[in-house]
Protein backbone atom coordinates (compact mmCIF):
# COMPACT_ATOMS: atom_id res chain seq x y z
CA UNK A 1 0.00 0.00 0.00
CA UNK A 2 1.46 3.32 -0.81
CA UNK A 3 1.49 4.66 3.16
CA UNK A 4 3.54 1.94 3.82
CA UNK A 5 6.06 2.04 1.35
CA UNK A 6 8.91 4.46 2.26
CA UNK A 7 10.11 3.87 -0.95
CA UNK A 8 11.92 7.18 -0.87
CA UNK A 9 12.94 9.08 1.91
CA UNK A 10 13.80 12.67 1.85
CA UNK A 11 16.85 14.32 2.83
CA UNK A 12 16.89 16.46 5.89
CA UNK A 13 17.07 19.93 3.62
CA UNK A 14 13.87 18.64 2.07
CA UNK A 15 10.54 20.13 2.78
CA UNK A 16 9.05 17.35 5.49
CA UNK A 17 5.75 16.73 5.07
CA UNK A 18 3.44 16.43 8.77
CA UNK A 19 0.07 16.53 9.93
CA UNK A 20 -1.30 19.72 11.34
CA UNK A 21 -0.74 18.60 14.90
CA UNK A 22 -1.01 22.65 16.36
CA UNK A 23 -4.26 22.26 14.79
CA UNK A 24 -5.43 19.56 16.76
CA UNK A 25 -3.74 20.62 19.91
CA UNK A 26 -5.75 23.67 20.05
CA UNK A 27 -9.19 21.10 19.07
CA UNK A 28 -7.67 19.48 22.32
CA UNK A 29 -6.91 22.61 24.56
CA UNK A 30 -10.50 24.00 24.12
CA UNK A 31 -12.17 20.75 25.33
CA UNK A 32 -10.58 21.23 28.56
CA UNK A 33 -10.51 24.06 30.85
CA UNK A 34 -7.95 26.24 33.24
CA UNK A 35 -8.90 24.52 36.03
CA UNK A 36 -7.00 21.28 37.21
CA UNK A 37 -8.12 17.86 39.46
CA UNK A 38 -8.04 17.52 42.77
CA UNK A 39 -5.14 17.71 44.30
CA UNK A 40 -5.83 14.94 46.97
CA UNK A 41 -6.91 11.70 45.06
CA UNK A 42 -4.24 9.69 42.50
CA UNK A 43 -5.72 9.57 39.10
CA UNK A 44 -2.86 7.03 38.83
CA UNK A 45 -3.44 4.05 40.56
CA UNK A 46 -0.18 1.68 41.56
CA UNK A 47 -1.74 -1.49 39.33
CA UNK A 48 -0.60 -2.09 35.57
CA UNK A 49 -2.44 -1.19 32.76
CA UNK A 50 -3.92 -5.18 32.63
CA UNK A 51 -5.31 -4.65 36.11
CA UNK A 52 -6.69 -1.07 35.86
CA UNK A 53 -7.88 -0.99 32.22
CA UNK A 54 -10.45 -3.50 33.55
CA UNK A 55 -12.04 -0.79 35.55
CA UNK A 56 -11.69 1.67 32.94
CA UNK A 57 -14.33 3.11 30.27
CA UNK A 58 -16.35 0.41 28.16
CA UNK A 59 -15.36 1.59 24.19
CA UNK A 60 -17.23 -0.07 21.26
CA UNK A 61 -15.53 -0.39 17.52
CA UNK A 62 -16.16 2.14 15.14
CA UNK A 63 -14.80 0.40 11.53
CA UNK A 64 -15.52 0.65 8.53
CA UNK A 65 -13.86 1.17 4.98
CA UNK A 66 -14.69 2.48 1.70
CA UNK A 67 -14.21 3.90 -1.95
CA UNK A 68 -15.80 6.97 -2.96
CA UNK A 69 -19.52 5.77 -4.51
CA UNK A 70 -20.01 4.96 -8.00
CA UNK A 71 -16.44 5.14 -8.37
CA UNK A 72 -14.69 2.57 -11.42
CA UNK A 73 -10.93 1.40 -11.44
CA UNK A 74 -8.73 3.12 -9.43
CA UNK A 75 -10.64 4.90 -6.86
CA UNK A 76 -9.76 6.77 -3.46
CA UNK A 77 -9.86 5.06 -0.42
CA UNK A 78 -11.33 6.08 3.23
CA UNK A 79 -10.37 3.56 6.10
CA UNK A 80 -11.66 4.70 9.97
CA UNK A 81 -10.68 2.46 12.86
CA UNK A 82 -11.79 4.59 15.82
CA UNK A 83 -13.94 4.10 19.11
CA UNK A 84 -16.99 5.25 20.71
CA UNK A 85 -17.35 5.39 24.13
CA UNK A 86 -20.83 4.84 25.33
CA UNK A 87 -22.10 7.35 27.86
CA UNK A 88 -19.68 9.57 27.58
CA UNK A 89 -20.36 11.47 24.41
CA UNK A 90 -18.48 14.33 25.09
CA UNK A 91 -15.23 11.96 24.70
CA UNK A 92 -16.76 10.03 21.75
CA UNK A 93 -17.21 13.75 19.93
CA UNK A 94 -13.87 14.71 20.82
CA UNK A 95 -12.46 11.99 19.52
CA UNK A 96 -14.13 12.02 15.99
CA UNK A 97 -13.61 16.17 16.06
CA UNK A 98 -9.93 15.35 16.52
CA UNK A 99 -9.54 12.73 13.88
CA UNK A 100 -11.27 15.11 11.20
CA UNK A 101 -8.85 17.81 12.33
CA UNK A 102 -5.98 16.11 11.82
CA UNK A 103 -6.37 15.38 8.22
CA UNK A 104 -6.31 19.11 7.17
CA UNK A 105 -2.92 19.29 5.71
CA UNK A 106 -3.11 23.88 4.53
CA UNK A 107 -2.04 25.62 7.51
CA UNK A 108 -2.95 28.80 5.95
CA UNK A 109 -6.70 28.40 6.32
CA UNK A 110 -9.14 26.46 8.38
CA UNK A 111 -10.79 22.83 7.31
CA UNK A 112 -14.15 23.33 5.77
CA UNK A 113 -15.60 20.53 8.43
CA UNK A 114 -14.82 19.45 11.91
CA UNK A 115 -16.06 15.89 11.95
CA UNK A 116 -15.72 12.67 10.09
CA UNK A 117 -18.68 13.27 8.35
CA UNK A 118 -17.90 16.63 7.36
CA UNK A 119 -14.69 14.84 6.16
CA UNK A 120 -15.66 12.30 4.13
CA UNK A 121 -18.37 14.24 1.87
CA UNK A 122 -15.43 17.07 1.42
CA UNK A 123 -12.99 14.34 0.46
CA UNK A 124 -14.87 12.12 -2.07
CA UNK A 125 -15.10 15.54 -3.59
CA UNK A 126 -11.85 16.50 -3.78
CA UNK A 127 -9.67 13.04 -3.77
CA UNK A 128 -7.55 11.68 -6.35
CA UNK A 129 -8.05 8.03 -8.01
CA UNK A 130 -5.46 6.82 -5.93
CA UNK A 131 -5.49 8.84 -2.52
CA UNK A 132 -5.86 6.88 0.79
CA UNK A 133 -6.52 7.95 4.29
CA UNK A 134 -6.52 5.90 7.48
CA UNK A 135 -7.23 7.14 10.65
CA UNK A 136 -7.48 5.11 14.02
CA UNK A 137 -7.99 5.65 17.59
CA UNK A 138 -7.28 3.09 20.25
CA UNK A 139 -6.51 3.00 23.83
CA UNK A 140 -3.07 3.26 25.34
CA UNK A 141 -3.90 3.73 28.94
CA UNK A 142 -7.02 3.61 30.92
CA UNK A 143 -8.40 3.47 34.64
CA UNK A 144 -11.74 4.42 36.00
CA UNK A 145 -10.41 7.80 36.62
CA UNK A 146 -8.56 8.17 33.32
CA UNK A 147 -8.44 7.29 29.93
CA UNK A 148 -5.60 7.90 27.44
CA UNK A 149 -6.28 7.54 23.38
CA UNK A 150 -4.07 7.70 20.90
CA UNK A 151 -4.79 8.86 17.27
CA UNK A 152 -3.42 8.42 14.47
CA UNK A 153 -3.92 9.47 10.54
CA UNK A 154 -2.19 8.58 7.43
CA UNK A 155 -2.77 9.78 4.24
CA UNK A 156 -1.56 9.22 0.37
CA UNK A 157 -2.14 11.67 -1.81
CA UNK A 158 -2.04 10.63 -5.60
CA UNK A 159 1.64 11.31 -6.54
CA UNK A 160 3.64 11.09 -3.77
CA UNK A 161 6.89 9.30 -2.88
CA UNK A 162 5.60 8.23 0.73
CA UNK A 163 2.48 9.19 2.99
CA UNK A 164 2.50 11.18 5.62
CA UNK A 165 1.14 10.33 9.09
CA UNK A 166 0.77 11.89 12.59
CA UNK A 167 -0.04 11.06 15.44
CA UNK A 168 -1.79 12.48 19.38
CA UNK A 169 -2.22 11.16 22.23
CA UNK A 170 -5.43 12.43 24.40
CA UNK A 171 -5.73 12.33 27.90
CA UNK A 172 -9.30 12.21 29.49
CA UNK A 173 -10.40 13.13 33.12
CA UNK A 174 -13.36 10.30 33.06
CA UNK A 175 -14.53 12.43 35.98
CA UNK A 176 -14.52 15.96 35.00
CA UNK A 177 -15.34 15.07 31.03
CA UNK A 178 -12.25 17.36 29.81
CA UNK A 179 -9.25 17.26 28.01
CA UNK A 180 -6.50 17.34 30.15
CA UNK A 181 -2.99 19.25 28.22
CA UNK A 182 0.55 19.09 29.48
CA UNK A 183 0.05 22.45 31.56
CA UNK A 184 -2.47 20.52 33.73
CA UNK A 185 0.05 17.37 34.19
CA UNK A 186 3.16 19.60 35.19
CA UNK A 187 3.70 21.50 38.52
CA UNK A 188 3.51 25.09 38.44
CA UNK A 189 6.62 26.20 36.70
CA UNK A 190 8.24 22.56 36.32
CA UNK A 191 7.99 22.66 32.17
CA UNK A 192 11.62 23.36 32.43
CA UNK A 193 12.39 20.07 34.34
CA UNK A 194 10.27 18.10 32.61
CA UNK A 195 11.89 18.79 29.32
CA UNK A 196 15.45 18.16 30.64
CA UNK A 197 14.12 14.63 32.01
CA UNK A 198 12.77 14.05 28.25
CA UNK A 199 15.94 15.31 26.82
CA UNK A 200 17.88 12.76 29.47
CA UNK A 201 15.51 9.66 28.26
CA UNK A 202 16.34 11.19 24.53
CA UNK A 203 20.09 10.74 25.29
CA UNK A 204 19.73 6.93 26.53
CA UNK A 205 17.37 6.29 23.71
CA UNK A 206 19.80 7.36 21.16
CA UNK A 207 22.37 5.11 22.87
CA UNK A 208 20.44 1.87 21.67
CA UNK A 209 20.75 2.93 18.04
CA UNK A 210 23.57 2.58 15.63
CA UNK A 211 23.10 5.10 13.33
CA UNK A 212 22.98 7.36 16.03
CA UNK A 213 26.28 5.62 18.11
CA UNK A 214 28.00 5.87 14.96
CA UNK A 215 28.24 9.16 14.59
CA UNK A 216 26.55 10.99 17.36
CA UNK A 217 27.67 14.51 17.05
CA UNK A 218 26.53 13.85 12.94
CA UNK A 219 23.33 12.80 14.19
CA UNK A 220 22.53 15.22 16.49
CA UNK A 221 23.37 17.94 14.32
CA UNK A 222 20.93 16.45 11.47
CA UNK A 223 18.52 15.66 13.76
CA UNK A 224 18.60 17.70 17.28
CA UNK A 225 16.45 16.92 20.13
CA UNK A 226 12.97 18.80 20.41
CA UNK A 227 10.61 19.09 23.22
CA UNK A 228 7.71 18.25 22.49
CA UNK A 229 3.39 18.52 24.16
CA UNK A 230 2.73 15.12 22.99
CA UNK A 231 2.60 13.23 25.93
CA UNK A 232 0.39 10.32 27.28
CA UNK A 233 -0.15 9.22 30.50
CA UNK A 234 0.74 5.24 30.87
CA UNK A 235 1.12 3.05 34.36
CA UNK A 236 4.85 2.81 34.02
CA UNK A 237 5.42 6.62 33.21
CA UNK A 238 4.97 9.39 31.00
CA UNK A 239 4.64 8.53 26.82
CA UNK A 240 5.98 11.00 24.77
CA UNK A 241 5.07 10.42 20.83
CA UNK A 242 6.89 12.03 18.15
CA UNK A 243 5.79 12.46 14.65
CA UNK A 244 8.37 11.65 11.49
CA UNK A 245 10.84 13.95 10.61
CA UNK A 246 10.79 15.66 14.14
CA UNK A 247 13.90 13.90 15.90
CA UNK A 248 14.61 11.25 13.43
CA UNK A 249 14.92 10.19 9.78
CA UNK A 250 11.35 9.37 8.26
CA UNK A 251 12.50 5.46 8.25
CA UNK A 252 12.58 5.47 11.74
CA UNK A 253 8.68 6.15 12.03
CA UNK A 254 7.28 7.76 14.89
CA UNK A 255 9.72 8.03 18.08
CA UNK A 256 8.64 7.10 21.80
CA UNK A 257 10.03 7.94 24.52
CA UNK A 258 9.30 6.99 27.99
CA UNK A 259 9.80 8.85 31.13
CA UNK A 260 9.68 6.71 34.34
CA UNK A 261 7.26 8.23 37.31
CA UNK A 262 10.63 8.10 39.61
CA UNK A 263 12.20 10.65 37.54
CA UNK A 264 9.02 12.83 37.01
CA UNK A 265 8.18 13.38 41.44
CA UNK A 266 8.55 16.87 41.95
CA UNK A 267 7.46 17.69 37.77
CA UNK A 268 3.94 16.17 37.32
CA UNK A 269 1.32 17.59 39.65
CA UNK A 270 0.94 14.62 42.58
CA UNK A 271 -2.50 13.25 41.48
CA UNK A 272 -0.75 12.38 37.88
CA UNK A 273 1.76 10.33 39.79
CA UNK A 274 1.15 7.00 41.28
CA UNK A 275 1.44 6.14 45.09
CA UNK A 276 4.91 5.23 46.33
CA UNK A 277 4.84 1.60 47.88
Amino acid sequence: MPMSSPSEIPSPSSPRPALPIAALALVLALAGCASGPRDDLSLVPAQLDQQTSQEGLFTQPVKWSRERPGCRGECPKLTVDSLAFPGHPRLTELVDHALAAMTWVDAQSAAPYDTLDGFEAYYWKTAGSRDEVRLTARTRYRNERLTVVELDAGQYRTGMAHGMTGSQLLNWDNAAEKALTIDNLLAPGARPAFDAALRAEHARWLDQHADAIDNRDNFNRMWPFAPSDNVGLTDLGVLVKYQPYEIAPYAWGQPELLIPYDRLRGILRPQFLPPQS
